[in-house]
């Protein structure tokens, strides 16, 4: 399976907030990287991290606007949408991901802005 395969069905695992799919594509020493906030490495420290903030999503859709790879390398410009107390907040977001020879995400980082993020957030559990 090539790098963009793999990071397209680690996609439709978050998108059926299913996390424990998900990190079965990813590589036990990975590196997620939010750019405005400090890594957190380790295939369980993702899981945790990921549990947390797809918890309060009934619906999750990430918009693949355009992506191109290079070897094991994937990169990608999208709208990650989280559907939460009936509205939904929608972040762009600009992903490079790696894949090592295990068909593993290795690295995966992600650029946004974290004021963009936590306006929608609060606007969104302010109306409940």
């Amino acid at each position: 399976m090539n790098a963009e395969s793999v990071v397209n069905q680690f996609f439709a695992a978050v998108e059926r907030i299913n996390v424990d799919e998900a990190v079965t594509y990813l590589a036990d020493d990975v590196s997620y990287e939010n750019m405005p906030v400090q890594p957190v490495r380790g295939k369980d420290e993702v899981r945790n991290l990921m549990s947390a903030f797809l918890a309060a999503s009934t619906e999750v859709e990430w918009r693949v606007l355009r992506q191109h790879s290079v070897d094991n390398v994937v990169f990608n410009e999208r709208l990650d949408r989280f559907k939460m107390n009936g509205g939904w907040l929608e972040l762009p977001v600009a992903g490079v991901f790696e894949v090592n020879k295990d068909g593993k995400i290795s690295l995966w980082r992600d650029y946004f802005d974290m004021g963009t993020y936590m306006d929608q957030l609060t606007a969104l559990m302010q109306s409940e």
